[in-house]
């Protein structure tokens, strides 16, 4: 046997290989619908199980925010009774706006008249 003709029953040999391993297109009507309700069965249930883990992952979230906020409780409480106490809880707001003007340093040591 030669090189070419070693090399052709080869390439022979190996698109053999590869159309029978490659997968087929149904043959007829029950092939075809066989493999339609095969297809619809591994959708269902691919959707089916990440409807299952979008659940579980929901469930996760809604425990931790619950922890978070049942540990911060204490530092809510906290900041409630400072803001009491500085006079924040009467509505008192004081607005202004501040222009600065980098160019000119003071001219004194003094910052504020």
């Amino acid at each position: 046997m030669t090189a070419t003709a070693h090399s052709f029953s080869e390439s022979t040999m190996n698109q053999q290989k590869f159309h029978r391993f490659a997968s087929p297109a149904p043959q007829g009507f029950l092939g075809k619908l066989l493999a339609f309700v095969l297809s619809a069965g591994l959708f269902v249930l691919a959707f089916m199980f990440s409807l299952a883990a979008l659940a579980i992952v929901a469930v996760g979230g809604v425990m931790f925010a619950g922890w978070l906020w049942w540990k911060t409780r204490a530092v809510r409480k906290q900041m409630r009774e400072a803001g009491m106490a500085s006079g924040f809880s009467e509505g008192n707001v004081i607005e202004g706006e501040v222009v600065r003007d980098a160019e000119a340093p003071p001219s004194s040591g003094r910052l504020l008249p």
